[in-house]
């Protein structure tokens, strides 16, 4: 009976082992429901059959999004043009999935560029394909925040992201976040 015992609760905690996730180096999990996720690295999911990084969802219904991201200092990148590429792949995405890449300046709501890919989703069960966003690093950046996200229910994964210094002539995908100098619409007539 003890031996019988020992193989079931090896089988479990192996099982727990190959079903758990442990965060990538470097990343950390983020959004407005970060918690009805399951983040982390998937041995064996990757495009060559290596590691790859995922976000599940673990919640039948929900209205925010999950976040697994990065963030690194700008400089290196001011005055220039960068482009993140990436690979994913989706299992019964309901509402959207994306890369995203944003530029921030000095101060804690000061978004300069940014793009998620909402005007290009990935939805559905899709193969593995590869994604860009290419956008302006303004010399008063400071930090660039990226990552992949998952809204609703589902699960990606992702793989050999990469950030590169691009010329000039390569067109952005994202928008600029310029700040008005007077209000508009105050009547909610447009």
């Amino acid at each position: 009976m003890t031996g019988k015992l020992f193989k079931s609760a090896l089988l479990v905690v192996s099982a727990a082992a190959i079903l758990s996730f442990d965060l990538p180096k470097g990343w950390f999990k983020a959004g407005t429901d970060p918690d009805k996720y399951e983040m982390g690295v998937e041995f064996g999911s990757g495009r060559a059959s290596k590691y790859a990084a995922t976000i599940q969802s673990n919640a039948r219904r929900i209205h925010g999004f999950g976040t697994l991201m990065q963030n690194i200092s700008a400089d290196k990148y001011k005055g220039k043009k960068i482009r993140m590429t990436g690979y994913m792949k989706s299992y019964d995405v309901k509402k959207w999935a994306g890369f995203w890449l944003r530029v921030d300046g000095k101060g804690t709501n000061n978004t300069l560029e940014f793009d998620n890919m909402y005007d290009r989703p990935i939805a559905g069960n899709t193969n593995w394909q590869k994604y860009e966003i290419v956008l302006d690093v303004p010399d008063n950046a400071s930090n660039i925040a990226f990552g992949a996200l998952l809204s609703g229910t589902g699960k990606i994964w992702f793989d050999d992201i990469k950030l590169e210094e691009v010329p000039g002539s390569v067109a952005a995908t994202g928008s600029k976040r310029k700040q008005r100098a007077d209000p508009v619409n105050l009547d909610f007539e447009e």
